[in-house]
């Protein structure tokens, strides 16, 4: 049986706590009576996956059963959450490949034998053929890779289809295959909140023409947490564009959770509190943090991206996408929420090695930005950790390094954009099209490996909220130039950010640590 989350008291008893710092770990003291805010322990796994996915195909929600929905003749797409989902990467077979494997086995009894799988990628980078293969399994790769297995290209015009406009005016314009298919399902692994529902379709299979409408510093700035969808105008605009998708398209959602069981051996010691640390658990603590502190970045990072999480499956719904989301998101909140009572004036927080833009890749600044005051703070609901005004103090070196494949328009906006202004208005009035429509970036996008020319503008608009909201924030560890093009702070020691944040909150501050990962959400009253 699980432990719900739990928040603790810093007294004279409590033992140093680990931080993650980007590359490796740390361990804090924090001052007396500062609050520590720890994720639930995980629920039960799904024993029988098989078995369980078959319910939720013959049995889904608001829908017909799939096998119903399918037929000889028909045109059947099937689209799948891409390599930024979940984090880390999961143990193999990865729960997409077994769900593909079961729905293709439908269609084939049905004498479907038009069938096309779409990376719902949007302006995320394209998915390598590796990638791919290791989410899809080997069965469905050899199957279908690469004439009926790919990535969806945003900007490949001709295969576009403009569906129409919302309410308020927002283009819905999405992968033409998918748009002229009698079918369509969705295949979601709903990591936190912000996932799923209608942030499925109208988002992973859009053009910039679309996602401009919602991804963008006015949205943004209106949306009071990305993790608690009412109170989220992205998730408002979504939810419209999947409204209207509804009229021009059936839609069979697939959607599914996970438990918190994010670290196995031998990190296995980040998943427990530090005091309930084993001698295993020391040791296997103090070995990690010798290998990473010697380490050169590059082998730390291999190192970690070398992690493969073992999830257990905690639910898995099918059928329509509102009914089933509001299943997913009672299954996520079981899982992750923790009820917090009031703010602080300080957050601590350690960010990862990960983020869902940097896998197999480089957590370069603009990321790092956006994995702190983009997810980090906003993993609430209510309202935010910490009060307005106040400091969010972060443990990440926050190093000058791009991945050129992956990321090349981050690299211009970091030394161009950044150089001249860090509002988030400023830069999306006098610089997002351009890198829209750069047709360096497209060329990258469409037939590398490269995020969209817009990518990095998203980022930093996903801490457009955080940004107005707090009154300062600070790097502990932070390379300080890279830091300050960014806008903010470094700090060498934690007791030095402390000493920087008593500018802004005074010199008693009421503190808060978010120990993250596994995953929370804190529920503040």
């Amino acid at each position: 049986m699980s432990r719900p989350g739990f928040v603790l008291e810093v007294d004279e008893r409590t033992p140093p706590l680990l931080f993650h710092n980007g590359e490796g770990f740390r361990l804090e003291r924090l001052p007396l009576g500062s609050r520590v805010v720890y994720p639930p322990e995980s629920l039960p796994g799904i024993k029988d996956v098989d078995a369980a996915i078959d319910r939720a195909l013959d049995h889904p929600h608001g829908s017909e059963p799939l096998t119903a929905l399918l037929r000889g003749g028909m045109r059947l797409t099937i689209a799948f959450d891409d390599i930024s989902l979940p984090l880390p990467q999961m143990k193999t077979p990865d729960i997409r490949g077994r769900i593909l494997e079961h729905i293709l086995e439908r269609a084939a009894r049905a004498g479907v034998d038009d069938v096309q799988l779409l990376v719902a990628n949007a302006l995320h980078r394209r998915m390598t053929a590796e990638e791919i293969k290791r989410t899809v399994g080997e069965r469905v790769y050899r199957s279908f890779w690469p004439h009926s297995l790919r990535n969806f290209d945003a900007e490949d015009r001709a295969n576009l289809t403009w569906i129409g406009r919302t309410e308020q005016g927002e283009d819905v314009e999405i992968s033409k295959r998918a748009a002229e298919s009698d079918l369509l399902v969705y295949v979601n692994i709903n990591l936190v909140a912000m996932d799923g529902g209608h942030k499925s379709v109208p988002v992973g299979l859009a053009s910039y023409r679309s996602l401009r409408h919602h991804h963008n510093v006015h949205t943004m700035m209106h949306s009071r947490s990305y993790m608690d969808p009412p109170a989220s105008a992205l998730h408002s605009s979504a939810a419209r564009m999947g409204h209207l998708l509804a009229e021009h398209l059936k839609i069979f959602t697939v959607e599914v959770t996970l438990n918190n069981d994010t670290f196995g051996s031998p990190f296995d010691f980040l998943q427990k509190r530090e005091w309930e640390w084993s001698a295993r658990d020391q040791a296997a603590y103090l070995a990690a943090k010798t290998a990473t502190d010697k380490a050169p970045v590059h082998l730390k990072r291999s190192i970690f991206h070398k992690i493969f999480s073992p999830y257990g499956i905690t639910g898995i719904n099918a059928g329509e996408t509102e009914a089933v989301h509001e299943r997913t998101l009672a299954t996520l909140h079981r899982q992750q929420l923790v009820e917090v009572s009031g703010q602080s004036d300080v957050l601590i927080a350690g960010l990862p090695f990960v983020g869902p833009y940097n896998v197999n890749s480089i957590m370069n600044p603009i990321l790092v930005v956006c994995m702190g005051l983009g997810y980090f703070f906003n993993l609430y609901r209510n309202k935010p950790l910490v009060r307005q005004g106040g400091v969010m103090i972060m443990f990440h070196p926050v190093r000058r390094e791009f991945n050129q494949v992956h990321h090349p328009s981050y690299v211009d906006f970091f030394e161009e954009v950044l150089a001249e202004t860090t509002d988030p208005s400023v830069i999306e009035g006098k610089y997002e099209e351009a890198y829209a429509t750069d047709p360096w970036y497209i060329h990258l996008y469409r037939t590398s490996n490269a995020y969209h020319g817009v990518h990095p503008f998203y980022m930093w608009y996903w801490a457009a909220h955080a940004m107005s909201y707090l009154g300062d924030v600070i790097y502990v560890g932070g390379d300080r130039k890279t830091v300050a093009r960014l806008g903010f702070r470094s700090a060498g020691t934690l007791a030095d950010a402390l000493e920087m944040a008593s500018e802004t909150v005074g010199r008693s501050p009421r503190i808060t640590a978010m120990k993250v990962p596994p995953l929370l959400i804190a529920d503040v009253k």
